[in-house]
């Protein structure tokens, strides 16, 4: 391999915790800044994809995910009278196959453990500038750190640094947002699927099975209601009595399960933004996760984007002789992935988080034939699982995954 460099990553979400395991074992001196005081999870929880996994499969990680995680086999959406509208099952791709729900403290411990140099990290300190001359970081207190080799940029969807790369093609807010919070699985029916309750696209009820955490060993769901980012102070203002009866009149179940939810603080505000860059890197500073490719959570496939830019990052600096090359390598392989989940995402929100009746009409009319013919059925799976690449391409798992995610899930 190339001589080690000195790495400054900005950021300790997923993309972050990744890189600092990644390119630490590779021999890389790193440094990690985080601009929260204490780091730790943000979110509910989320959907590993088998792109995703693999990367923690690559990682030797896989086992300690599916201790806590919880298999999820089938996806399936509806509307309240019980008029199925999408219904999309991992075993169309390979019986093997499943994604798995993990709550998002769950994740972050197994990638902080892994971690060595965890405590030596920057808390509380948010990174504002880059000198792209001398590699030297500024800091929102004045300071400077560095020189550095090479700096990730993996600070989030609102990222400071992602200007100072390129201008973005798009970057802005989603009107639609979404309240989260965990609450016990119990009797849950649905144990090894997410399923979504829709009331046209303007109202979305999603329980997903997230399984356990260390240090609590009762398994949840990931509950989530979307609204618009502009009704979040006047839900609150309505009150938790009218809201309640709101979710259990639309899916009885789902208000069963929110029977310990009486307080709106229980429950976390989240918004999203869509940010396609012209570039991915200039001179020594690289993005990676959201700060690269932040989009709608519709397709699920945020953390899995950041765990693959990761590995994509941490490959071709392995595999190019100069850093240049390696990230232009890494910006090609990784665009190459990401452009048709930036498609489907854009056009795809608006059929679940919309005011548009019409085309909430036509969904519901139009998935679910879609999803049984061959062809549709190949592609939504392809693209649910995070292995669509480009409009026909597929993106390869290795076998050897495959075989060890089977033998997990048994």
């Amino acid at each position: 391999m190339p001589p080690p460099l000195n790495v400054a990553i900005v950021g300790y979400g997923t993309a972050g915790q990744a890189l600092a395991i990644l390119l630490s074992r590779d021999g890389h001196k790193v440094e990690v800044f985080e601009r929260a005081p204490e780091p730790g999870p943000v979110g509910a929880g989320f959907l590993l994809q088998p792109t995703g996994l693999q990367v923690l499969w690559q990682m030797g990680l896989l086992a300690a995910a599916l201790e806590h995680g919880a298999p999820v086999r089938r996806l399936y959406g509806e509307t309240p009278c019980g008029r199925g509208v999408m219904d999309m099952r991992y075993e169309g791709l390979d019986a093997r196959m499943y994604g798995l729900g993990m709550q998002r403290g769950a994740l972050f411990t197994l990638l902080a453990d892994a971690w060595e140099g965890i405590a030596h990290m920057h808390r509380g300190t948010g990174v504002t500038q880059v000198d792209h001359d001398t590699g030297r970081l500024l800091d929102e207190h004045g300071r400077k750190h560095g020189p550095f080799d090479l700096i990730v940029a993996a600070d989030g969807s609102a990222s400071q640094l992602r200007r100072q790369v390129s201008p973005s093609r798009v970057d802005r807010v989603y009107p639609w947002g979404a309240l989260w919070c965990l609450v016990e699985r119990g009797d849950w029916p649905w144990p090894d699927e997410l399923r979504q309750r829709y009331v046209a696209a303007r109202k979305m009820i999603g329980l997903l099975p997230v399984g356990t955490r260390p240090g609590d060993d009762v398994p949840r769901l990931s509950f989530f209601w979307s609204l618009p980012r502009s009704d979040f102070d006047a839900w609150q203002s309505r009150g938790m009595t009218a809201w309640l009866r709101e979710v259990a009149d639309i899916w009885p179940h789902a208000g069963t399960r929110l029977q310990g939810v009486t307080e709106p603080s229980q429950l976390a505000r989240a918004s999203y933004r869509d940010a396609i860059q012209k570039q991915w890197h200039r001179g020594r500073l690289a993005l990676a996760g959201d700060a690269a490719h932040a989009m709608s959570p519709q397709l699920g496939q945020g953390v899995n984007m950041a765990l693959m830019d990761a590995m994509a990052l941490r490959d071709a600096l392995r595999e190019e002789a100069g850093l240049d090359s390696a990230l232009a390598r890494y910006q090609r392989e990784r665009r190459k992935h990401v452009s048709i989940y930036h498609f489907w995402s854009h056009w795809l929100t608006p059929l679940f988080q919309s005011d548009y009746d019409m085309v909430a009409r036509i969904r519901d009319a139009s998935f679910l034939p879609l999803g049984k013919l061959p062809g549709g059925r190949g592609h939504m799976l392809r693209i649910l699982s995070g292995t669509q690449q480009g409009w026909l391409g597929k993106y390869a798992l290795q076998p050897d995954f495959i075989d060890a995610l089977g033998v997990g899930a048994t």
